[in-house]
């Protein structure tokens, strides 16, 4: 179990850490690239195309402003691809998110919502998927939600002191 996080600049960096330090907490391995759909455009359709017999079980693409990024990475493989729009314009994210969310039919992008809540529910799904055929990720997202569940408790009983 490999995942790809990419990203359109390294001003993306911040945001796309926080889905690094999920997969990692997961123990799935991970590999970060900087890869323009604007930019660098030959290299992202030979990532996509070589995801796959690269290991990779799933793409993460991390895009602001007009973030065509994760579509192009989704036109060129088969592989799940899960979006995270940026919010890295003066449209704070808006920008990014309808250009991931509004996809044309037959290249799905599952977009998750704008920024660092975005780059950690992106890994969150991607240990869902992999949870398909892992009953070991299936236990440790078990734990996980149980864990917030504790958390979320133990701050009512707190509040209820006050």
């Amino acid at each position: 179990m490999k995942v790809a996080i990419i990203m359109g600049s390294k001003s993306d960096l911040p945001v796309m850490e926080e889905c690094s330090g999920v997969l990692r907490q997961f123990g799935i391995a991970c590999e970060m690239r900087i890869l323009s759909a604007h930019r660098t455009p030959e290299e992202v359709t030979d990532f996509s195309r070589s995801a796959r017999d690269n290991g990779f079980s799933i793409i993460i693409a991390g895009a602001g402003m007009s973030a065509h990024l994760a579509g192009v990475v989704a036109a060129h493989t088969t592989l799940p691809v899960i979006g995270v729009p940026i919010d890295s314009s003066s449209l704070n994210g808006m920008d990014a998110l309808l250009s991931m969310v509004q996809m044309p039919p037959g290249i799905p992008v599952a977009t998750m919502g704008v920024g660092k809540a975005g780059a950690r529910n992106a890994a969150l799904l991607a240990a869902e998927i992999l949870s398909i055929s892992s009953p070991e990720m299936a236990e440790k997202l078990k734990i996980y939600r149980q864990d917030m569940k504790k958390s979320v408790l133990e701050a009512d009983e707190s509040i209820k002191k006050l």
